[in-house]
C-alpha cells in the first residue's frame, strides 16, 4: 500500500505543481509502474503505449464525442429556452415559481445535453435576467442555476457515465437508465429546497406571471403527434406486426420528420425518448443511440435555421477540443490505475475491510463522506478518475452493485460541482455573471447543497431507487 500512497501524493504535488491533471498521472503510472517492476521502463513504456492504443481504438468510448456534439447541437438550436419557457407556463406563477421552473429546464436540458458546465452556462443567459426581471434575489437565481446546472451529469446522457462505465466495465445503458430516476428525485429536492428559501424569505422568489391553459398546453404544440406515434409503434412491435429495429427506424425518420414541423419543447422530449427509450429497450447500444441522438440533434438545429457553416465549424471544433481533453484525462487515468492495481493498496483494503467485518453500507457511506470532502478541494473528473482505481476492487469485493455505485458517484461529483470553494458550476456563474459578488453565489448554492447531500443519503439507503429500472431492461 505504501507504494500506492507515495504515488497519490506524487500525483498530488505534480498538480498542484500546475502540471495538468492528465500529464502527472501518466507521469506517476509510468514511473510506479516501472519501479514496481524492478524499474523495468520497457515494460512501463509498452503499457502505456498499450493503454494509448487501445483507449483511441475502443468502439465503445465513440459515445463521448457523439453525445459532446449532440449537446453542442441542442445549444445552438435553442432549445433551453423552449424548455424553460414551457416550464415558466405551467409553474412560474406559483412562489419560487421561476427558480423551480429553471431547475425543471436544467432537468430537461441535461438529457440532451450531458454536460453540467454547460447546463449552468446555458441558463446562466436563458433563466438569470428573467428572474432579476420579476425581483428574485441573486443568492436563490445563482443557487437554482448552479444547482440545476449539476443534473445535466445525472439525467441521462451522461459523459461521467461513460468514463465511469469504461473505467470498470460496467454497461453503460444500464447506468443510463439507473440515473432517470435518482435525476427526477433530483429535481423534486432542489425545487423543495427552492420552496424552503422562499418559506424563510418570499421576497426572494416572487410569484411570476399566470396563464391560462390555453397557453400553457401551446408550449406543448405537437405532443399528441409525437405520443400517438410512440404508441402507434409500441403496439405494432408488442401485435409483432413489426420488429423492434424496424420500429426503432421508423420512429426515428417520424420523429425527425414532425421535428420539422413542430419545433417547440416536444421536439426535445421526443428527441430523448427516442434515444433513451432505444437504449433502454435494448433496441439499439449506447453508442448507436449516441448516434441517433447527435443526428436529431442536427436536423433539429437545421429545422430552426439556427446552424450555417461557421457555426457547425464552430460546434464541430468545440467537441473535438472538448473529446480530446477527456481522452487524454482517461490516459493518464488508465496507467495511473494500472500502477495502483499492481501494487498492494486493493488488496490491504479489502482485508482490512474483511478483519473488522464492516458492513458494505457502512463502507459506501464512508467512501461517499470521502468523495464530498475531496469535493470540496478537487476537480470533479480528476476526483473520479483518482479514486475509482481505489476503491472499486473493494466495492466488488464486497459485493456491491456497481451500477449503484456508479451513480452514486454521480451524485457526489453533482454536489462537488456546488461546493465551495472550487466548484465549477459556482464559478462558471461568476464568470458569466460578474456583478453578483462571489459571497453571494456562495451563500445561495448553500440550501441545494443540503438538498443533494440529502438525496445521496436517500440513493445509500434505498439502491433500489437506482437499480430498479436497470433491472427491466433486456
Amino acid at each position: 500500500m505504501t507504494e500506492a500512497l507515495v504515488g497519490l501524493l506524487a500525483m498530488m504535488v505534480l498538480a498542484f505543481a500546475r502540471i495538468p491533471i492528465a500529464i502527472a498521472m501518466g507521469i506517476v503510472g509510468i514511473v510506479g509502474y516501472a519501479y514496481m517492476r524492478d524499474w523495468s521502463w520497457g515494460a512501463a513504456f509498452a503499457t502505456a503505449q498499450t493503454k494509448v492504443y487501445e483507449t483511441g481504438r475502443n468502439y465503445t468510448l465513440s459515445v463521448v464525442p457523439l453525445f459532446i456534439l449532440m449537446g453542442n447541437f441542442v445549444t445552438r438550436a435553442g432549445m433551453s429556452q423552449e424548455l424553460f419557457r414551457a416550464a415558466y407556463a405551467f409553474i412560474g406563477h406559483l412562489r419560487g415559481g421561476l427558480a423551480m421552473a429553471t431547475i425543471v429546464a436544467c432537468g430537461g436540458f441535461g438529457a440532451i445535453c450531458g454536460s453540467s458546465i454547460a447546463t449552468a452556462a446555458t441558463f446562466a443567459k436563458v433563466a438569470y435576467p428573467s428572474m432579476k426581471k420579476y425581483g428574485y434575489s441573486d443568492e436563490l437565481a445563482t443557487g437554482a442555476i448552479a444547482a440545476g446546472g449539476t443534473l445535466g451529469i445525472l439525467i441521462p446522457p451522461s459523459t461521467i457515465m461513460v468514463i465511469y462505465g469504461i473505467m470498470t466495465g460496467t454497461n453503460i445503458g444500464k447506468l443510463f437508465a439507473a440515473g432517470i430516476l435518482p435525476g427526477i428525485l433530483a429535481v423534486g429536492l432542489l425545487c423543495l429546497a427552492v420552496q424552503y428559501v422562499t418559506w424563510r424569505d418570499p421576497k426572494a422568489g416572487p410569484r411570476g406571471e399566470r396563464l391560462s391553459w390555453r397557453e400553457r398546453f401551446a408550449t406543448l404544440d405537437g405532443v399528441i403527434w409525437f405520443a400517438a406515434l410512440a404508441v402507434a409503434l409500441l403496439a405494432a412491435v408488442q401485435l409483432k406486426w413489426l420488429e423492434g429495429d424496424d420500429a426503432a427506424v421508423i420512429g426515428a425518420f417520424a420523429v425527425f420528420a414532425l421535428s420539422l414541423v413542430y419545433k417547440g419543447v416536444t421536439s426535445v422530449i421526443a428527441l430523448f425518448v427516442l434515444v433513451m427509450g432505444g437504449i433502454y429497450g435494448g433496441v439499439f447500444t449506447a453508442t448507436e443511440g449516441a448516434g441517433v441522438g447527435a443526428a436529431g440533434a442536427l436536423v433539429f438545429a437545421l429545422a430552426r435555421r439556427a446552424l450555417d457553416w461557421q457555426s457547425l465549424y464552430a460546434a464541430l471544433v468545440e467537441s473535438a477540443r472538448t473529446t480530446s481533453m477527456l481522452f487524454l484525462i482517461l490516459i493518464g487515468a488508465l496507467m495511473f490505475a494500472e500502477f495502483v492495481n499492481i501494487t498492494s493498496m486493493p488488496k490491504d483494503l479489502t482485508d482490512f475491510v474483511t478483519r473488522f467485518q464492516l458492513s458494505p453500507i457502512l463502507v459506501v457511506a464512508a467512501i461517499m463522506v470521502i468523495y464530498v470532502l475531496l469535493g470540496t478541494a478537487m476537480e470533479e473528473l480528476s476526483m473520479i478518475l483518482l479514486t475509482v482505481p481505489v476503491f472499486f476492487p473493494l466495492i466488488v469485493h464486497m459485493g456491491v452493485d456497481p451500477i449503484w455505485f456508479g451513480v452514486l458517484i454521480v451524485v457526489v461529483v453533482e454536489i462537488g460541482l456546488i461546493s465551495p470553494p472550487v466548484g465549477m458550476n459556482l464559478f462558471v456563474l461568476k464568470t458569466l455573471l460578474p456583478q453578483v459578488p462571489t459571497a453571494i453565489v456562495f451563500r445561495g448554492v448553500l440550501p441545494f447543497f443540503a438538498a443533494d447531500c440529502v438525496r445521496l443519503a436517500i440513493l445509500v439507503a434505498f439502491p433500489m431507487i437506482s437499480l430498479y429500472l436497470p433491472s427491466l431492461m433486456k
